[in-house]
């Protein structure tokens, strides 16, 4: 049977592969979760999933180390000592940088300190220790597939070719995880284990939501005519169902030996990030 550990399974992108995974009853699903009682009654609640017995939710913060430890301990108890797929969802967008330039946020120099700690503790620093617990248990799995999911905001030549502004420090985390996923590779390639990073594309998840007119309106002047040049065909965000179906076949078909070790590629198996 088929394991998948995946962090930040209580909503997004998260919670749509935790679905899809398990709708196969051969697959095991771990998700784990800062909230494990949130999330058990969001499962309990929704008629698709309340009755899958092969979906199991784990409490561990990915930024609390011995969290991460005992949660290698459970996966065990539940996969009988192995696991095949990692995917490491979890992950915090800032707010505060998603709709200026870095040169316009030197003025709260505070806030960008705090900002970039917490976004390096979650999608840098959290990445390091999971991938470092659980390798023991994926060195044991017949898959041995490790799928950090990263952005492409994150892509350095994106954003020198067409000036990208925005989302500055989420982008740097974001392009250190994909050096994180490097360097593992370049250790555990020769044991057979795949990392990769995946970008998911645009995708729906509520946070712009919370977007002021202003703040719309400097997105749509930063990606006005970078679309209609580079995804002409751009049709808008994603939901994370689409996302996810698209993602899955790509990690499927990556291997070492189709050349994905330690890569950065989009949801459509390639550098095309829309």
């Amino acid at each position: 049977m088929p394991s998948y550990l995946i962090t930040g399974v209580s909503r997004g992108i998260g919670y749509e592969f935790l679905r899809q995974y398990s709708s196969d009853a051969n697959n095991i699903v771990v998700g784990l979760v800062r909230n494990k009682d949130a999330t058990n009654k969001k499962l309990s609640e929704d008629p698709d999933l309340k009755g899958r017995s092969n979906i199991h939710i784990i409490a561990a913060d990915v930024t609390d180390y011995a969290a991460l430890q005992n949660a290698v301990s459970a996966t065990a108890k539940i996969t009988g000592g192995s696991l095949d797929y990692i995917i490491a969802n979890a992950g915090l967008i800032s707010q505060f940088d998603q709709y200026d330039p870095i040169g316009d946020l030197g003025a709260q120099p505070d806030q960008i300190t705090k900002e970039m700690r917490d976004l390096f503790d979650v999608n840098v620093i959290g990445n390091v220790h999971l991938f470092n617990l659980f390798v023991p248990l994926i060195q044991k799995g017949q898959a041995k597939k490790v799928i950090a999911i990263t952005s492409g905001y994150s892509d350095v030549e994106t954003t020198r070719t067409w000036d990208m502004l925005l989302a500055p420090l989420y982008s740097t985390s974001k392009a250190a995880l994909n050096m994180v996923i490097a360097k593992f590779s370049a250790q555990f390639k020769k044991d057979g284990i795949l990392f990769l990073g995946l970008a998911p594309g645009i995708v729906d998840v509520g946070y712009d939501d919370k977007a002021t007119p202003e703040q719309l309106q400097k997105v749509a002047a930063v990606f006005g005519e970078f679309l209609s040049k580079y995804a002409p065909d751009f049709k808008g965000p994603s939901t994370p169902e689409q996302s996810v179906a698209l993602m899955r076949p790509v990690i499927a078909n990556a291997s070492i030996e189709n050349g994905n070790a330690g890569d950065f590629i989009s949801q459509f198996g390639n550098k095309q990030w829309l």
